[in-house]
C-alpha cells in the first residue's frame, strides 16, 4: 500500500489533494504582517464589501491644528490624503505623511504599515506644491493690481467719453464749437492711453486693457473728424468729411494701366 505524500504550505499545515491543490497553494502569495504573522497577501482590487474591514480614528497633525479621523485600516495612505484633502483644503499630491518618523508612499497600506487606533501622522504641504501656490498668488495679485488700476482709468474715460459726446451733438446740428475744447479733451485721452501703456496685464486684466485702448482711440478719431466739421464754413457742411484712416493697400500689379499714371508727350 502506497502513501501519498503531502507538502507543507507556508502556514505549517499540509496540502494533500494532488497536483491541483499543490497549483493553487503555490498561486498564493503571502505576506508578513507587523505582528510576525504570515498572512495571505490582500489583493488591493478586491472588494471590501465581503469583508467589512476594521475601522480606526487616527490623530494628524496639520501645522498648529489637530485633525482625527476615521478610516478602515486595510486601506491605503492614498486614500487617507483623500480623506484629509476635505479637511484642510490640500490636495492628495500636495500632501506628504510622516509615520514614526518615515514618509509613508500612496500605496502603502495602513494596517501593514503598523498604524493602529489612534496612531499619531504627521502632514505636511510638499515644499513645491507651496512654491508654486507663492508664485499663484503673486501673479494673482499682480492681475487684481491690474484690473483695478484699468477700473480707474475706465471710469476717467467714462467721463471724457461723455464729453466727446455732447461735442459731438452739437457739430453734427451745424453749432460750432470752441477748439480749444475738442483740443483739451483729446489730450486727456491721450493721457489715458499712456496710463493704460504703463500697465502690466495678463489674464483678463490683459483684455480689458486691450478693450480700454480701443474705446480711447475710437473717441480720439471722433474728435479729430470733429475739429475738421468744426473749422468748416458752412456752405461746406453737407459734404462728408474726409479723415485719415488706416489701411492696407496691395500693390499695384506691374503690367496694370492705372489712370493716375501721367501721360507724357513730346515738344518739337
Amino acid at each position: 500500500m502506497m502513501r501519498r505524500s503531502g507538502s507543507k504550505n507556508p502556514m505549517g499545515g499540509s496540502i494533500t489533494g494532488g497536483s491541483s491543490a499543490k497549483r493553487d497553494a503555490d498561486a498564493i502569495e503571502w505576506e508578513m504582517r507587523p505582528g510576525g504573522m504570515l498572512v495571505q497577501k490582500r489583493d488591493p482590487n478586491a472588494d471590501p464589501a465581503l469583508k467589512p474591514p476594521p475601522n480606526a480614528k487616527l490623530r494628524v497633525t496639520y501645522g498648529s491644528a489637530r485633525l482625527e479621523v476615521s478610516i478602515n485600516l486595510q486601506t491605503t495612505f492614498g486614500e487617507l490624503k483623500k480623506l484629509l484633502a476635505v479637511e484642510t483644503g490640500l490636495q492628495p499630491n500636495e500632501q506628504r505623511l510622516i509615520f514614526k518618523g518615515k514618509e509613508r508612499d500612496t500605496s502603502d497600506f495602513l494596517d501593514i504599515s503598523g498604524v493602529k487606533e489612534k496612531s499619531k501622522i504627521v502632514l505636511i504641504e510638499d515644499p513645491s506644491s507651496r512654491e508654486r501656490k507663492y508664485i499663484e498668488m503673486k501673479r494673482n495679485a499682480k492681475i487684481e493690481m491690474a484690473c483695478k488700476a484699468i477700473s480707474e482709468i475706465c471710469g476717467e474715460v467714462d467721463k471724457l467719453a461723455e464729453q466727446v459726446s455732447v461735442l459731438e451733438g452739437l457739430v453734427n446740428n451745424g453749432k460750432k464749437v470752441v477748439e480749444n475744447d475738442i483740443t483739451a479733451l483729446t489730450e486727456f485721452l491721450m493721457r489715458q492711453l499712456v496710463k493704460l501703456d504703463g500697465i502690466t496685464a495678463d489674464g483678463d486684466a490683459k483684455v480689458q486693457r486691450r478693450l480700454q485702448v480701443r474705446r480711447v482711440q475710437k473717441c480720439i478719431e471722433t474728435l479729430d473728424a470733429m475739429k475738421v466739421r468744426n473749422a468748416m464754413p458752412k456752405s461746406l457742411l453737407d459734404h462728408p468729411v474726409v479723415t485719415t484712416k488706416w489701411e492696407t493697400f496691395e500693390s499695384v500689379p506691374p503690367n496694370s494701366t492705372s489712370s493716375a499714371t501721367p501721360k507724357w508727350e513730346l515738344f518739337d
